[in-house]
């Protein structure tokens, strides 16, 4: 072989093998997995957009103004009086009774007693009508004033004599009597009752005024 064939023959075959360490492999002709992908690669950096807040902060509500406290009421300071809530006595405060003090002149000796948890004053005399004969025994004696007249304890009792009358052409006897209590006020009052047989009713009747012991009552 001449040396510009041989020459030839290698330049063919050096440029084949150019041709074939140049060219695409086979598997990266079909889209083997040799070849890199056109898509570039997502950027793992945070993005510049500031995160949007899920819900607007809450405004901090506004205290509420302290209640001011009520003024306590003034204490009522009680009176130095020991008499200032003693009331009169009415009947229905009272028990009553009538005994016979003195047989020869039908005088009997009336006794109230206090019944309740609480003392009342005892007023002038006893107010005494006669069953059901009309007027009343008259006032014998003076009786103290409303400031003077004496406390009624609970459980206590207090006395007046009530003075029979003369017999005569108009007089009367009566079984029973009534009694109501001066109150010094228009306190409407339940009569209350007391046997009395033989008691002799007459213009003169008289009883004396509430006292706190019997002889007192029966001697005025």
């Amino acid at each position: 072989m001449s040396t510009v064939r041989r020459a030839a023959v290698v330049l063919v075959a050096v440029s084949a093998l150019a041709l074939t360490a140049c060219g695409p492999s086979e598997d990266g002709a079909a889209g083997g997995t040799d070849v890199p992908t056109a898509t570039p690669p997502t950027s793992s950096a945070p993005s510049a957009t500031p995160p949007t807040s899920s819900a607007k902060p809450t405004t901090p509500a506004k205290p509420s103004k302290p209640v001011k406290p009520s003024t306590p009421a003034k204490p009522v300071t009680p009176s130095t009086d020991p008499d200032y809530d003693v009331f009169p006595c009415s009947t229905y405060d009272l028990t009553f009774t009538a005994s016979l003090a003195e047989p020869t002149t039908s005088s009997y000796l009336l006794k109230v007693t206090n019944k309740t948890g609480k003392p009342c004053r005892v007023l002038g005399h006893p107010v005494v009508t006669f069953g059901g004969l009309d007027g009343q025994a008259t006032a014998r004696g003076a009786a103290p004033g409303i400031e003077e007249a004496f406390k009624l304890a609970p459980g206590q009792s207090a006395y007046a004599g009530l003075m029979g009358g003369l017999k005569g052409p108009k007089s009367e006897t009566v079984s029973s009597i009534a009694m109501t209590m001066e109150t010094d006020s228009d306190l409407k009052q339940v009569p209350l009752k007391a046997s009395t047989p033989g008691l002799n009713v007459s213009d003169d009747n008289s009883v004396t005024p509430w006292m706190d012991n019997a002889e007192d009552a029966l001697s005025l």
